[in-house]
């Protein structure tokens, strides 16, 4: 299994991203997708997530209107497009998904991090 976030870097107060985290290993298709993110400091925090065929997303208050959550089963790749970036929004972005199998057993997969750095 394998979730490899991209995508992260250096970017102006007011700037924009777009994270991606190519997945494999897994039924990518069948699986809820997020974004968590973990300033310095501070605990791991949700960000933003998209259900299996993407029908549904949330995100936390502080994101919603500046992020959007998507996603690209024929890819296996799910994105995360972060525009009017605040320097509070420093932090490691991870991917993370949640695919429930028979008999709901539940595997949670993590990768291992992308940094967004948010200054001036």
């Amino acid at each position: 299994v394998q979730l490899v976030e991209s995508g992260g870097g250096l970017v102006q107060p007011g700037g924009s991203l777009r994270l991606s985290c190519a997945a494999s290993g897994f039924p990518f298709s069948r699986s809820d997708m997020s974004w968590h993110r973990q300033a310095p400091g501070k605990g791991r925090e949700l960000v933003a997530r998209i259900t299996s065929n993407g029908g549904r997303t949330n995100y936390a208050d502080s994101m919603k209107g500046r992020f959007t959550i998507s996603r690209d089963n024929a890819k296996n790749t799910v994105y995360l497009q972060m525009n009017s970036l605040k320097a509070e929004d420093t932090a490691v972005y991870y991917c993370n998904a949640v695919w429930t199998a028979a008999w709901d057993k539940v595997y949670t997969y993590w990768g291992q991090g992308t940094q967004v750095t948010v200054s001036s």
